[in-house]
């Protein structure tokens, strides 16, 4: 297996931006499209017991299975924020088996409920591809904390020489964690890579904000697109982003 195409997306929550509209099944359609081998989510509703009342075209179930539907069998979620009707957090989807998976709290203070998701992913090929999926706090102080967090966990947790994806919304708009991450792990940004600059993913109407990103080791970058405008910016207030790579061999 020589190429991969991976893409990540803060779906907030299945619910439009400007008007609150549930739009998990444009959302879900637009997804498909991008024909990805491997899906990071944010802001994933794994349940809230009030929104099938109040919603009737509120899907059944945890949004990353009703997202994933027969397109990727395989799928894991990290629960993070916990509340009286249900919790949220983040999920991965993929096309090829997930053989482990582990979720990590790394909230930086009790007022945000952040995880680290993290699985190894069995590819056709025979070769195990480390995939984690993360949503850094708002304030700057615990998206260093966060910072830290991964990259210690990463150097204990996943040998140096493999493959390996981080991908999620950052919350990085001044671009801080990016040299560290490159320093400290050998891992660079994919837009970085491939056109000289991290991508605008926020507002999704009108992007100006690099809060995104898909960080990666043992690839190199073939395409990177940001899919915002259109379509895309009736559903969440994040613009999607996606990469197509090819592995190092």
């Amino acid at each position: 297996m020589q190429t991969l195409t991976v893409a990540t997306y803060n779906i907030h929550k299945g619910f439009s931006h400007f008007n609150g509209r549930v739009v998990m099944h444009e959302l879900r359609e637009r997804l498909h499209e991008l024909n990805a081998d491997i899906v990071f989510l944010q802001e994933v509703q794994g349940e809230h017991t009030g929104h099938a009342g109040r919603f009737a075209n509120y899907p059944d179930g945890a949004h990353h299975e009703f997202i994933a539907d027969r397109r990727w069998p395989h799928s894991a979620y990290g629960k993070n924020c916990v509340y009286e009707a249900g919790h949220h957090g983040n999920a991965i989807l993929s096309r090829y088996p997930i053989v482990q998976t582990l979720n990590t709290d790394i909230s930086a203070h009790r007022f945000e409920s952040r995880g680290l998701l993290h699985c190894e992913i069995a590819l056709p090929d025979g070769q195990r591809l480390h995939s984690l999926c993360a949503h850094f706090g708002l304030f700057a102080r615990g998206r260093r904390a966060q910072t830290r967090a991964l990259i210690e966990y990463v150097q204990h947790e996943i040998p140096p020489d493999v493959q390996v994806i981080i991908a999620g919304d950052f919350n990085d708009w001044r671009n801080q964690m990016g040299a560290v991450i490159a320093s400290e792990l050998g891992m660079h940004d994919v837009f970085q890579l491939h056109g000289g600059r991290v991508a605008r993913s926020f507002p999704a109407r009108l992007p100006l904000f690099r809060l995104d990103r898909i960080y990666m080791r043992g690839f190199t970058v073939a395409q990177a697109e940001v899919h915002a405008g259109g379509a895309w910016q009736r559903l969440s207030d994040h613009a999607a982003i996606s990469a197509t790579l090819q592995r190092n061999v």
